[in-house]
């Protein structure tokens, strides 16, 4: 992507950090779900969540050290910014997909941290029963960038994404994890559709984007789910015969629908 429609993305919540949590974190599911819990406020800022971190210690952290990391990590992976359409969005299908959080809550990190999108690029191609462990993400992630890391570095930043994409249903196992078909939701896959607009794909092509694919979803069970949310009034989808019409009324706003036209 350019740096002028990196920019534009920016405004949606995407992000383009030199860094990763995923270096110190994993994609941090149980914490974001007791905070999502906590606030249960559509209303609530950024600075609201903050507090609930912070003042309120929704997270039971040990000290006021952890409490102010976990906040960094959460705003990195989320932005926990509703202003921002990425996290208004992932609150949106939150609410209604509970079975699809871990899916909702991985499209959006991958749209934020570049480490965990680049480790997809090594799971996602993995047949089903392929063997992963520590040492396998290792050599992978050297590869991306030898000599980068340390190899304690290295050890910790797959330990953290493995763990990422246990948590998300991609793998199962401990220490050495075999690779899983994840099982794309309703809502997780209204959610991958909404990313692929706003990155400019329309028609067939949204059902084609990394973020579909991330689901482990393929294309007619993804048409499927995608007239499911229509049905529920989550998304509006119109097919006919090979064309297709995905729009979101519920979730873009006039702005936002300004800025879609100046990303096309």
């Amino acid at each position: 992507m350019t740096a002028t429609k990196n920019d534009n993305l920016k405004k949606f919540g995407f992000a383009f950090p030199a860094g990763s949590p995923h270096v110190s974190r994993t994609m941090m599911l149980e914490e974001l779900s007791i905070l999502l819990d906590y606030m249960n406020d559509a209303s609530a800022s950024r600075d609201d969540y903050g507090r609930a971190i912070i003042e309120a210690n929704c997270l039971g952290k040990r000290t006021g050290k952890n409490r102010l990391i976990s906040r960094r990590y959460l705003v990195e992976l989320y932005s926990l910014a509703p202003n921002l359409l990425l996290f208004r969005a992932l609150l949106f299908f939150w609410q209604r997909d509970k079975a699809g959080r871990s899916l909702i809550a991985l499209l959006c990190a991958y749209a934020r941290d570049p480490l965990l999108s680049a480790s997809a690029k090594y799971i996602l191609p993995l047949p089903a029963g392929s063997l992963v462990n520590r040492q396998s993400m290792e050599t992978y992630l050297d590869t991306l960038a030898p000599g980068r890391y340390s190899l304690g570095k290295l050890a910790s930043n797959a330990k953290n994404l493995n763990s990422t994409w246990t948590q998300t249903g991609h793998l199962v196992g401990r220490s050495s994890k075999i690779r899983n078909r994840a099982v794309p939701t309703v809502g997780s896959v209204s959610y991958a559709l909404l990313l692929g607009y706003l990155i400019g794909e329309r028609g067939v092509g949204l059902f084609q984007t990394d973020y579909v694919k991330l689901l482990d979803c393929s294309f007619e069970r993804a048409i499927e789910l995608a007239e499911d949310a229509s049905r529920r009034g989550w998304i509006i989808l119109k097919r006919m015969g090979d064309v297709i019409e995905v729009a979101f009324p519920n979730l873009i706003t006039a702005e936002e629908m300004g800025w879609v036209r100046e990303q096309s």
